[in-house]
């Protein structure tokens, strides 16, 4: 599935009219960036919650993550919200965007296909626990440097970036997932409040590690998430356009004759005969 549509994403970018090309890019982007869906849905729970209406942002719950929201009050979905937020940051915005940058549109249809494939049946369960391990395996090795990045520009965007920066160092490491963990740190610091806990998934009942130092986040904190979402995501934006032009650049300064991309290569000197 995922050489599938990296084979897309390599065709599209073969194509010879560069506002084709161009044209194939921005669809590519526009269909694996979710960015906008995820802040709709952090303010869709912000305001449910809000409202005290708790059965329409149990409702809600499953369309941020596979947490069991029967059982959920309002504290517990309001965490909910933001981890899913944090985390999903990375594999939204953050991911797709850094391997759009160093693959171009192979590397954006790959990404998405290998995380919607973790998300179908990554999940541990008896169903997929054979099944489901390789997905699982791939979305790790691909969101490893993402969610690194995720981390750094949280502190750098955050409102609080000597906690965030704080918070990363210390707890990033804590959470069960080797990338999660250092987006969730990274927000948990960046807002001042207490990540992690006790989480029910089908049945299954996780005891996670805390991050942060802060209390645990209340509904207010959902739309300070999500604005810190948006200003994040605008950052990787940016971040991509500048790595995306400098890789092309450096590709095109390197050839056969110019290994190292020390300048362009001189054009031969004439026959003299």
């Amino acid at each position: 599935c995922v050489g599938g549509a990296a084979g897309i994403g390599v065709a599209a970018q073969r194509i010879r009219s560069p506002y084709a090309r161009t044209a194939a890019t921005a669809l590519a982007t526009w269909a694996v960036l979710g960015g906008t869906t995820l802040a709709r849905e952090g303010a869709y729970m912000a305001d449910a919650l809000e409202r005290d209406d708790l059965e329409r942002a149990r409702r809600r719950l499953p369309h941020l993550c596979g947490r069991d929201p029967a059982a959920l009050e309002a504290a517990e979905l309001a965490r909910a919200t933001v981890e899913s937020l944090a985390e999903n940051t990375s594999d939204a915005v953050v991911a797709p965007l850094f391997w759009g940058a160093v693959a171009g549109v192979p590397g954006l249809l790959a990404y998405r296909a290998i995380n919607t494939l973790d998300a179908m049946i990554g999940h541990r369960s008896p169903r997929y626990q054979r099944f489901g391990w390789a997905a699982a395996r791939l979305d790790d090795v691909a969101n490893y440097v993402p969610a690194r990045v995720t981390g750094l520009l949280t502190v750098l965007a955050g409102p609080d970036r000597r906690q965030a920066l704080a918070v990363l160092r210390r707890d990033g490491h804590r959470h069960p997932s080797p990338n999660a963990g250092r987006c969730e740190a990274a927000f948990a610091g960046a807002l001042g409040v207490t990540l992690g806990g006790t989480n029910v998934y089908g049945g299954r009942t996780e005891h996670r590690p805390t991050m942060g130092d802060g209390p645990k986040p209340g509904i207010g904190d959902i739309r300070r998430a999500v604005r810190l979402t948006g200003m994040v995501s605008l950052a990787a934006a940016g971040a991509a356009v500048v790595a995306s032009h400098l890789l092309r650049r450096s590709g095109r300064n390197r050839g056969p004759g110019n290994p190292k991309g020390r300048g362009r290569v001189p054009p031969p000197a004439p026959h003299r005969p």
